[in-house]
């Protein structure tokens, strides 16, 4: 690896970290369960959220995308049309609109998301899902694509987004997409540091990491121990290295605090023993069988148990769950293996966003403080194969 690209690993890792929270735009909360959520899917609760959430050291939200009833989630609403509303109630929250390639033509959002980035002074993202859940495309009259298929379809929709942004007589030629000296007008906002606006994606397969070190500006990985998202770290900085790129990662993670480890571990208790287990056996099937599609057979969810699927983005794994000083210093640990932004999820998520900016953000604030002035970062990066 070259020193600058050390060096740009180094720059990201010691810049603060990051968060975003799950949108809850859909209908059933952020875990499979009867337990007790207050929470509400309807624009009127969600805008006091983004606004809260703002103000209580929040970065992004992250819109998310269901297009039919599944697994727990009655109703949704869509998600490029909520993120806009969303924008437009706060002023400095980045707001990520989950999209699907094959669901959208890639011409037709990026005029949409650089409407959006216009009207928000710059703070417009698209999440890039490949897809899971294969009735979502048949019952539209789309077309499925097998796993490594639908990976090859989302970097060429994610290269074309870029050229399209990006230059004044676009050209894109794919298998699946094609662009013709075409001139975008306006054009995202000019935001320094930000060539457009910034493309996510999901994924756990091979497929998934190296399309994020080709072409992605952020890789969301599903929750994750610390080998797991080491791991992950590696493969797509390792790709992105080959094109002179670099990558950043957010991990997902279900936050629980509590004033007492105990009463946090007794909340996940009853969170799994209230599980919907025909809606969790389901979605387990389904998203087991995404994974197994792959060429090598490593996807996302396959190593999930009963429990991990009760947070259908296996969020518990993260281990976000016990007093303020333990989820602070967790949070702080994965600094170490990489990760610039955790993507957060709550059961009660008013109480639960203030909880986080009031109780455990100033500590994690402390104690990247301490780990700058220390230089352990640079030692534990490079101890944890993040450095060469």
């Amino acid at each position: 690896m070259s020193a600058h690209r050390s060096d740009q690993q180094l720059d990201a890792a010691a810049a603060p970290l990051q968060f975003a929270y799950w949108v809850p735009n859909v209908s059933g909360g952020l875990v499979v369960s009867t337990i007790e959520q207050r929470t509400d899917w309807g624009y009127d609760y969600n805008r006091q959220l983004a606004v809260l959430a703002e103000n209580n050291g929040f970065d992004y939200a992250l819109s998310q995308v269901r297009y039919i009833a599944s697994y727990g989630a009655a109703y949704q609403h869509e998600s490029t049309s909520f993120s806009l509303a969303l924008l437009l109630a706060t002023e400095r929250l980045k707001v990520i609109a989950a999209v699907h390639p094959g669901l959208w033509q890639p011409g037709v959002l990026a005029k949409l998301i650089a409407t959006a980035d216009q009207l928000s002074g710059g703070r417009a993202a698209v999440n890039v899902v490949s897809g899971w859940f294969r009735d979502e495309f048949t019952k539209l009259g789309e077309p499925w694509l097998e796993h490594d298929e639908r990976y090859r379809r989302s970097e060429e929709f994610i290269s074309y987004l870029r050229a399209i942004w990006t230059s004044e007589h676009a050209e894109f030629g794919g298998d699946f997409y094609r662009l013709h000296d075409f001139d975008l007008k306006p054009k995202p906002v000019d935001v320094p540091g930000r060539t457009h606006p910034e493309i996510f994606q999901g994924g756990n397969s091979t497929a998934a990491r190296a399309m994020a070190g080709r072409v992605s500006d952020w890789y969301f990985s599903n929750g994750k121990d610390f080998d797991g998202i080491t791991e992950q770290v590696i493969d797509v900085n390792t790709e992105a290295a080959l094109h002179g790129r670099h990558v950043k990662f957010g991990l997902n993670g279900f936050l629980i605090g509590r004033d007492s480890e105990s009463e946090a571990r007794d909340v996940l208790r009853e969170i799994v023993a209230k599980a919907d287990r025909e809606a969790v056996a389901g979605f387990g099937s389904a998203v087991r069988q995404a994974g197994q599609s792959t060429s090598n057979g490593k996807g996302m969810w396959q190593d999930s148990e009963f429990a991990d699927l009760v947070q259908y983005n296996d969020g518990f794994r993260t281990g976000l769950i016990g007093t303020p000083e333990q989820i602070a210093e967790r949070i702080v640990a994965y600094k170490t293996r990489g990760v610039n932004l955790f993507l957060l999820g709550f059961l009660h998520y008013l109480e639960d966003v203030e909880y986080f900016g009031t109780r455990i953000l100033p500590l994690v604030r402390e104690l990247e403080a301490d780990l700058a002035s220390s230089g352990r970062l640079e030692r534990e990066l490079a101890a944890n194969g993040i450095l060469a």
